[in-house]
């Protein structure tokens, strides 16, 4: 069984909806979804706010690349198009973590460069697993402690549970 923590977020468009695709197009293997939390851009902040959650999936014939061609994939269905590294995007999904495994091939970083660094992830990630590690950097609850989450605001107006 492969278990592996997606990171969603969007920042042009329908922003919710554009997160509904990546929770829609994952319901199969869907574990939990977090909350949806608001947030300003990081790396280039001349953009809008993103909308961000963090997902957990398993299903035992994906591996790590499987998830990142499905992350790829479903960026692609909400109209994707990469212009400018951390520009405005309708929908982001990176690859946070696959069973701790570690990856420094240039196109599957694991865990996810920045994760560590990042509250947008880290907040919505303890939501839905408590105990979350980030592999070779420690717990996330301990890497949060050291960062200002200030800015991550919980929308709790947006629900992006999985309908049955």
């Amino acid at each position: 069984m492969t278990r592996a923590v997606l990171s969603i977020g969007s920042n042009l468009g329908n922003r919710a909806a554009n997160l509904r695709v990546a929770v829609d197009g994952l319901a199969e293997v869907l574990i939990a979804v977090s909350p949806v939390y608001e947030t300003a851009a990081w790396g280039v902040t001349d953009q809008p706010d993103f909308l961000n959650a963090v997902l957990i999936v398993e299903d035992d014939a994906i591996d790590e690349w499987g998830w990142l061609r499905r992350a790829q994939e479903l960026e692609n269905r909400a109209g994707r198009v990469r212009t400018l590294h951390w520009g405005p995007r309708t929908l982001d999904v990176d690859v946070v973590t696959v069973d701790g495994v570690r990856s420094e091939h240039p196109d599957l970083l694991l865990p996810h460069p920045g994760t560590h660094e990042r509250a947008t992830v880290l907040v919505p990630w303890l939501d839905i697993e408590p105990d979350a590690e980030v592999p070779g950097r420690g717990s996330a609850r301990d890497l949060l402690a050291t960062l200002d989450p200030e800015g991550v605001r919980r929308r709790d107006d947006l629900d992006l549970g999985v309908a049955r």
